[in-house]
């Protein structure tokens, strides 16, 4: 990896700069701006009581078109100062954590324009600040949806779904965003823009868009996308949901329905205890399937009568009412309005909690689970108030899974990532790496995962160091972001 030089200007001269630049209204100091964006962890324990060890950034710098980007990036790459780029904020993994002494953190969320909606081409374009949830109620006015959502829709603007590869809870359906982008704007550190033209496909070469989806603000920074929109019909969504004794049983089930060509929105499996956070009035201690068809009424009866065939060739499921799957749709993503509460709940138990997702093919994927969990429930002396996991997103070759641990916190909060999420997380992602599976399905590695990245990629990593060599060979791209910190 590149040795990373430290910039030799003060903090002072780096704010002098780039309010010159923009002006002082757009170039944020003030100590609690500073604070709220060295971090990214919604619930990192530490945050939850006001604590911030992290270096705080000289300052939070907002520029407004793609021009005032490259000049911010170019600025940034001639003086060595590390650029953490953001828009909503909703990251998991660290990526957002400023970890350098006099970083800038870059966001774009004051260009939030829908440029256009074309429904002709089935094609809407926005710049990086447009949150997810605007464009999609825009959409459904006349019909139409993006087909993504994440629980963290509420937040979610356009530039960081990209950057960091997100993934919606209608994925079976409609795919990850990379299946969506057709064409994005991007600035690199050199201060030069450019753009990939919407087509329906070509294959003029490598396709250039993957240099762009996923690269968590390491080697660009994205000011505009063009995602694919999808027609909307939701008086056609039906639901289905079973109990069953057995996670084999379930991912059994998950890969003949994929496997046969059904491809509902929703294909979910959970864990006894996952189930009863999500299912508790009927999940009577017992894993809990659950699917969602949609699209035009033909292919939703379609889809929800193949898998009414495909489940009762199974024995020991039970189909719960239609009903009670209905009800728990209505309420996927997060309440923004309850996220204060939250953390004053966890300010008062002390019970904090995570997720790790991983990926891995059919053959394996049941094996990554039961591995892990056993490893955990017998590493880690921690007293877990839930310990369970869910398989959400599935493909022709495989599926997710994702591992939901929520603990009692006994130490210093300075002191809990490394007492309980580390030392979990590393043992889903080393049983996960030992049968071939991906350490990171779609929160991206962040910080927190890139001591794996050798052993992630493996021979193919020079790939990855010579793009970052490449397009950033300064270094000042969200330093420890997917490329391990080199000192």
């Amino acid at each position: 990896m590149l040795e990373r030089i430290e910039t030799k200007l003060t903090r002072e001269e780096i704010v002098e700069a780039y309010v010159k630049m923009l002006g002082s209204d757009r170039v944020l100091t003030d100590e609690e701006t500073l604070k709220l964006n060295s971090v990214d962890r919604y619930y990192k324990l530490e945050n939850v009581f006001g604590i911030y060890s992290l270096p705080l950034p000289a300052a939070v710098v907002k520029p407004g078109t793609p021009a005032e980007v490259a000049q911010v990036l170019k600025f940034a790459n001639e003086n060595l100062i590390n650029v953490v780029p953001k828009t909503g904020g909703s990251a998991t993994e660290g990526g957002l954590e400023t970890v350098i002494e006099n970083s800038i953190v870059v966001d774009g969320s004051s260009m939030k324009k829908i440029l256009d909606i074309n429904i002709e081409d089935m094609l809407a374009t926005v710049q990086c600040g447009v949150g997810l949830e605007k464009l999609e109620d825009e959409l459904r006015k006349v019909g139409y949806t993006t087909g993504h959502s994440p629980q963290s829709k509420p937040l979610a603007q356009f530039g960081g779904l990209v950057a960091t590869r997100s993934i919606g809870q209608f994925s079976t359906l409609y795919g990850g965003i990379e299946d969506m982008v057709v064409g994005v704007e991007t600035v690199f550190p050199n201060g030069n823009i450019c753009r990939i033209k919407n087509v329906p496909r070509r294959a003029a070469g490598p396709d250039i868009r993957h240099l762009v989806i996923g690269n968590e603000g390491a080697l660009n920074f994205i000011t505009e996308v063009t995602v694919k929109i999808f027609r909307y019909y939701p008086e056609n969504n039906k639901f289905y949901g079973y109990l069953l004794d057995d996670m084999d049983t379930g991912l059994k089930i998950l890969r003949e329905v994929v496997t046969q060509g059904f491809r509902p929105s929703v294909a979910r499996l959970y864990d006894e205890e996952d189930g009863l956070g999500h299912f508790k009035h009927f999940s009577n201690n017992r894993c809990v399937l659950v699917f969602v068809a949609e699209g035009p009424e033909q292919l939703a009866t379609a889809t929800g009568g193949a898998i009414e065939q495909i489940v009762a060739t199974f024995e020991g499921v039970d189909r719960v009412e239609d009903s009670l799957i209905e009800e728990w749709f209505k309420d996927l993503n997060w309440d923004v309005s309850k996220i204060e509460e939250e953390r004053i709940e966890i300010r008062e138990t002390l019970v904090n909690g995570y997720t790790t997702e991983i990926s891995g093919n059919w053959s394996v994927i049941g094996d990554i689970y039961k591995n892990a969990m056993a490893r955990i429930r017998a590493e880690i002396p921690a007293q877990f108030t839930l310990l369970g996991g869910h398989s959400s997103h599935s493909y022709l070759n495989g599926t997710n899974m994702y591992f939901v641990y929520y603990y009692k916190v006994d130490v210093d909060p300075t002191l809990e990532l490394k007492t309980y999420h580390e030392p979990i997380q590393n043992i889903i992602v080393e049983e996960t790496l030992k049968l071939g599976g991906s350490m990171c399905h779609h929160h991206g590695v962040g910080k927190h995962r890139t001591h794996f990245l050798a052993e992630e990629y493996g021979s193919s990593l020079y790939m990855l160091e010579t793009l970052k060599a490449a397009f950033d060979p300064n270094g000042i791209m969200n330093r420890g972001t997917i490329f391990p910190l080199t000192k």
